[in-house]
């Protein structure tokens, strides 16, 4: 649902704007250790500026209507800015029963042009399955919004033994490669998209 639709950031050779969704807002939840992670690595790329949307500060209505009361138009308001003017997202998501969380549909499912023609990544977390389950499931969601996955991810597997206290990952080598990848993509495809929204306005 499109209640506030501000210009995205501008075009040209300027950062980027990268919206970073938190998406569990469970008692106990893991989830600040690993966006914690993937922010500092986000922090060494000039070519991209983060902004962290974290479901759990958000309070949005669960019930879906074309007429939210004026408490929830303010609270949706201030995060379809947010997300309107991001030019790509990266979602860090666990697994809840072989899907994502409840509070993440519900973010998703408010809006709708604030998605359209950017691109989305995945750092995911959980068990064996390191949360790429969610991710799948994912995938197909934003589809449907007219949005573009990126193809490679950041996963953790049984992520609560990967840091230590501090957060600092254990084992960095492979995970550090794995963000660059994920972060060069992104980079890509947020750049392009950018140029063509500018150029042409997407008509989804």
């Amino acid at each position: 649902m499109d209640l506030t639709t501000p210009a995205s950031s501008a075009p040209g050779t300027g950062p980027l704007n990268v919206a970073v969704v938190l998406a569990s807002n469970r008692e106990g939840r893991f989830a600040p250790v690993v966006a914690d992670w993937f922010l500092s690595r986000a922090a060494g790329r000039p070519e991209i500026e983060t902004d962290l949307v974290d479901v759990a500060e958000l309070d949005l209505p669960f019930a879906l209507t074309p007429r939210p009361d004026p408490a929830a138009q303010a609270r949706l308001a201030r995060v379809s800015a947010r997300l309107s003017a991001a030019d790509a997202f990266v979602v860090v998501t666990p697994e809840y029963n072989h899907s994502f969380p409840a509070p993440l549909k519900n973010l998703i499912d408010w809006h709708h042009a604030e998605w359209q023609a950017k691109p989305v990544a995945f750092v995911s977390y959980g068990g064996v399955s390191g949360g790429l389950r969610a991710v799948e499931h994912l995938r197909q969601v934003f589809a449907e919004l007219h949005a573009v996955s990126i193809r490679d991810t950041v996963s953790f597997h049984n992520a609560g033994t990967l840091f230590d206290d501090e957060g600092r990952h254990r084992d960095p080598v492979a995970v550090d490669a794995a963000a660059k990848t994920l972060l060069d993509q992104l980079v890509w495809w947020g750049r392009g998209l950018r140029d063509a929204r500018s150029a042409r306005p997407y008509g989804g």
